[in-house]
């Protein structure tokens, strides 16, 4: 069923940098996805191209089109983006420090919308992180790193969202927090049919619990395929997964080489 589509989008930022280039990709309902690569190459810039939220960081899209259930959202602020069932977790958690984990749910709540459904919202991300229900009272900004990204992920269900986007939900994590917070966001795609695009940088977890993958370089898409096609090329291992250990950074030019997919 249609989902999200990027066609050929492009942005620039400050009306001279190019960050993304021609990116295309899907996201049908229902489907877990992730968008891979390294720093800097242009995985943040996409969700917040679909999210509504470059003006801010003097980001423009210059060409293209976002298709969000058959409509194309461009012209949507970010607010309403979120209200059609779009949100997204940024990278970093960026709660509410000065307020409880039980406040930081009730301000993502929509305006207007009543006690009852607040109340079952609640209940709702209680169900999937008991952690927070046990500190519901301290303040968020003493709360762990994996409980604020539990936490981050908790306010976004409050929206009632049909697709969650996540930048780098394993950012400073450790290896057992990482596999508790995958495993949720697994749970949540099950039992909700919630759609997920998954920006990571780990490659090797994300893969674990998406169907399908998108490999971005440089502002473009370079790689795409079911999870099981990328975990088995060649190039994804040793440029992704870590390989056997045989990468010589040094020899950039014949780090560049490798790269069959760019040829």
């Amino acid at each position: 069923m249609t989902g999200l589509t990027l066609s050929n989008v492009e942005v620039i930022y400050d009306k001279v940098f190019l960050a993304i280039k021609g990116v295309s990709l899907e996201v049908a309902q229902g489907d877990v996805v992730a968008l891979l690569g390294a720093n800097g190459a242009g995985k943040s810039t996409t969700l917040k191209t679909i999210s509504g939220l470059l003006g801010p960081e003097r980001g423009l899209v210059t060409r293209g089109e976002i298709s969000w259930e058959g409509k194309n959202i461009l012209a949507l602020g970010a607010p309403e983006r979120v209200a059609n069932g779009l949100v997204h977790v940024l990278e970093g958690r960026r709660v509410f420090g000065h307020l409880t984990p039980d406040e930081n749910l009730v301000a993502a709540f929509r305006t207007g919308g009543s006690t009852g459904r607040l109340n079952e919202l609640k209940e709702q991300v209680y169900t999937y992180f008991p952690r927070l229900k046990e500190r519901y009272r301290s303040k968020a900004g003493y709360l762990s790193g994996g409980e604020q990204q539990m936490l981050a992920i908790g306010r976004a269900l409050m929206t009632e969202p049909r697709l969650i986007m996540l930048d780098e939900p394993s950012l400073g994590l450790s290896p057992l927090l990482v596999e508790e917070i995958f495993a949720i966001i697994r749970e949540i795609n099950s039992s909700q049919g919630t759609s997920v695009l998954l920006v990571e940088q780990n490659a090797a977890a994300a893969l674990e619990i998406v169907r399908h993958a998108y490999l971005i370089e440089n502002g473009h898409i370079v790689m795409s395929g079911s999870a099981d096609i990328l975990k088995q090329n060649p190039d994804v291992q040793e440029f992704y997964l870590g390989g056997a250990g045989k990468v010589n950074y040094q020899d950039v030019k014949h780090y560049r080489r490798r790269k069959r997919w760019l040829a």
